[in-house]
């Protein structure tokens, strides 16, 4: 009998992992296992600088430059349970509404100036889902 901790999203995420994901993610990332942004929002002290993976589905990408005149990016990522700002330097190869996985540093509150930022994830590589595989990714 399924368990109410079994959803149709962690299978895919499974399925996800076992059929072409799981080999783009190496080294400490693959052996901290893919998160729920939900787990992450409601204990953000408990990964606060620490290196996380997640996925979820794009939204409001942004494209910008940074002070050093490098290309940076921004999004929102989000799932069923809850959103994060996604962060990063160089260009980033998603669109909005890709399905993708975020491995990066999470951070439960940044200052940049006079504003605070919260809950965002410092990119170390996205890789969608919908590139690798669309008939994964429904």
């Amino acid at each position: 009998m399924p368990t109410a901790a079994f959803t149709f999203q962690g299978f895919f995420r499974i399925l996800c992992l076992m059929f072409g994901c799981g080999l783009l993610l190496q080294g400490a990332a693959f052996a901290s296992g893919l998160l729920n942004l939900a787990e992450i929002i409601a204990h953000p002290d408990q990964y606060d600088r620490q290196e996380v993976v997640v996925s979820g589905q794009v939204t409001n990408v942004q494209l910008a430059t940074n002070r050093q005149g490098q290309p940076a990016y921004g999004f929102l990522l989000k799932d069923s349970s809850g959103t994060v700002k996604v962060i990063g330097l160089g260009q980033v190869e998603v669109k909005e509404g890709d399905q993708v996985i975020v491995e990066g540093v999470f951070s439960r509150l940044r200052q940049a100036g006079r504003t605070i930022i919260y809950n965002e994830i410092k990119a170390l590589s996205v890789k969608s889902l919908n590139r690798l595989n669309p008939d994964l990714v429904g």
